[in-house]
């Protein structure tokens, strides 16, 4: 019988991984522990002859790779006398398993759901050991090779931190306390600032030591603080310190131990320091105020070649008879279908630029009309320049201020008020007798504040009666692009387009005018957005049927007693033009070139017109460097009266 078995076992070894079987013994018997019980097993199968056979054999007698392929489900006390299973060898079946997996790796449904299914369906005990043997070894090796990891991990950290350790320099060159404040200035210098720390504490031990009746050690420190700034001088860095800073800085040092050791009092130095603090910061707002005043006084103040400019051109004008020559091509100046220019001003160099910029790049320039009124003074030689330097193709008129007799008193409300000995006091006589009164009080003596040039722009309408467009462009403005299409710009029923210059909270209607007097908090919005004289294109067809300039002459005769806005043409503008003005695209018009040296380059560059608004114009030598070429590649510094007046580049 055993061999007979055996036989069988042999035989099965070499049938397909799966035939049927009936198993024996009762059904709890598949259910195997500790002390499982034997299955007696009868296969049925098929000889080489194809004789049906059948033969029983013992369960432990299969190897553990035979599994049953569906065991039995639910209570397996109820399952009674015999089963019939099919039973399969795992092994070759997982083989093939992995080789479609290999196969199918790439396959989305191919996984959790087969993979579970195939477990259920080969399920045997001896397999499942092995399994949760092989699990556990899993999950130790896993455990052991992260903890492997992190230490690996940590020597590492150790290990670079220990080298930069060594790496590490512990001198700071050019720092003598790496707790100060500077400490991260790259151009702070040791030996400079102690010795300036030096001269602090020595002054303020002077002032304790004289307070005390001790004269010789005052005397003493004084002494040491006179020697130490002659050996800083003017020196800014270590490297242009004297030889001797070092002896200096020593003796000092020694000077102010043997102070320290006699008059030291946390206290009493304590409040000596901050009433230093104190003056010092009064002197640095005075030295402000002077410095705005120098400013303003520099901005205002004609350049001796400027003020040479006119006096030659003037000159030569009525020598050479040309105040009797006229006007050519009267027909154009008055031709509505053509593009006029109002300029109004009296420095004829930056006068010059502005047409000479716009001239160049426009497209049609034989269109172009430029209309430059300026004051009796400027009148002659402002004309001889534009007689001898006139732009190719386009047309220019000159014209005198004082030849406007409609601009009078009795219309004009400035000249009205300009007039009146109140506000003659408010403009000549507030006006600062030092410098360091500051430059609040200089804007009083601003010529342009006393010009009819500056308010002139609020009568277009009247200067030019025929004309339904006209382009205004301030004097220190430089043109780079074509700008008529500017004229085919739809303003919407609007009288003015400008540009306008809010971002954010900044230059809002705030910030020019005084919204706690109810005259313009009620009528006004504080949060308005401004915009920007020096580029405007006004329709004088709505300009005059909305009669823009009587608004103009209304909140001046309310404005007489100067409370309602700050000075100058905006505030004045931002009114009349209120709900009036079309915003044009900022590539129009782009501002700050008289005052801010960090505007955006491109935007400089792509700008029609750059705007040099604020006190470094570019004909002064207050001017930003990096912006002066923009505006000075359109002066003929080869001219005659240029090179006679020693203007140059």
């Amino acid at each position: 019988m055993e061999a007979a078995s055996r036989n069988l076992l042999s035989f099965i070894s070499m049938l397909p991984t799966c035939f049927i079987l009936e198993l024996a013994t009762p059904s709890s018997a598949l259910f195997f522990d500790d002390n499982e019980k034997d299955i007696d097993i009868i296969a049925t199968y098929s000889d080489a002859s194809g004789t049906i056979r059948t033969s029983r054999v013992k369960m432990k007698d299969l190897s553990a790779s035979w599994v049953l392929e569906n065991p039995i489900s639910g209570d397996p006390g109820k399952q009674k006398g015999s089963q019939v299973f099919k039973l399969k060898d795992s092994y070759q079946a997982s083989r093939r398993s992995e080789e479609n997996v290999e196969h199918f790796i790439d396959d989305h449904h191919w996984q959790e759901d087969e993979i579970q299914n195939r477990r259920k369906a080969s399920w045997s005990p001896v397999k499942f050991k092995r399994q949760m043997l092989r699990q556990k070894r899993w999950d130790l090796r896993t455990a052991d090779v992260i903890l492997q990891n992190k230490e690996g991990d940590k020597q590492m950290e150790a290990t670079s931190a220990i080298e930069d350790l060594k790496n590490m320099d512990p001198v700071v060159n050019g720092k003598y306390s790496i707790w100060r404040r500077d400490f991260e200035n790259p151009n702070s210098d040791s030996t400079l600032k102690l010795m300036r720390d030096q001269i602090i504490m020595a002054k303020a031990y002077a002032n304790i030591a004289k307070s005390r009746n001790q004269i010789d050690l005052y005397s003493s420190l004084l002494r040491h603080v006179g020697d130490s700034l002659r050996v800083i001088g003017d020196a800014n860095s270590d490297s242009e310190l004297h030889p001797s800073s070092l002896d200096q800085a020593k003796a000092m040092g020694h000077a102010l131990s043997f102070a320290k050791d006699r008059l030291y009092d946390c206290h009493i130095v304590a409040r000596k320091l901050r009433a230093m603090l104190q003056s010092a910061e009064d002197n640095v707002n005075s030295l402000k105020k002077r410095s705005a005043f120098l400013i303003q006084l520099a901005a205002k103040t004609v350049p001796k070649p400027l003020h040479c400019l006119p006096l030659q051109l003037a000159a030569d004008y009525y020598f050479h008879g040309y105040q009797r020559k006229k006007d050519l091509n009267i027909e154009k100046l008055e031709d509505p279908s053509l593009y006029h220019y109002a300029i109004f001003s009296d420095n004829i160099l930056a006068t010059s630029v502005v047409v000479n910029s716009t001239v160049l790049h426009a497209n049609e320039p034989e269109k172009h009309i430029f209309h430059i009124v300026t004051d009796k003074l400027n009148f002659a030689a402002m004309r001889m320049w534009f007689i001898l330097n006139a732009p190719e193709k386009a047309t220019v008129q000159v014209e005198n201020i004082d030849d406007f007799k409609w601009l009078n008193s009795s219309y004009c409300s400035v000249l009205r008020q300009l007039e009146s000995a109140r506000v003659k006091e408010y403009y000549f006589k507030n006006h600062p007798s030092s410098l360091s009164v500051g430059s609040d009080n200089l804007k009083y003596r601003n010529p342009k504040y006393l010009s009819m040039l500056n308010h002139l722009r609020f009568y277009l309408p009247e200067v030019y009666p025929k004309l339904h467009k006209i382009l205004f462009l301030d004097d220190d403005i430089v043109v780079q692009k074509d700008l008529t299409p500017l004229w085919d710009v739809d303003l919407n029923g609007m009288v003015n387009g400008a540009v306008e210059t809010c971002k954010g909270s900044f230059h809002r209607f705030d910030k020019y005018l005084n919204f706690s007097n109810p005259k313009i908090s009620e009528n006004f919005d504080s949060n308005a957005c401004g915009w920007a004289f020096g580029m405007n294109i006004f329709d004088l067809k709505e300009w005059r049927n909305r009669n823009i300039t009587q608004i103009y002459h209304y909140w001046q005769d309310r404005n007489e007693d100067r409370t309602l806005w700050k000075l100058g043409t905006l505030p004045p503008g931002l009114i009349t033009f209120y709900n009036l003005t079309y915003p044009l695209d900022r590539k129009w018009h782009v501002l700050g070139l008289g005052y801010d040296p960090a505007l955006n380059q491109t935007e400089i560059e792509n700008a029609a017109v750059v705007h040099y608004n604020g006190n470094y114009k570019p004909w002064l030598d207050l001017a930003v460097a990096k912006y002066k070429s923009y505006w000075s590649k359109y002066v003929r510094f080869d001219n005659y009266y240029l090179k006679l007046c020693n203007l140059s580049e």
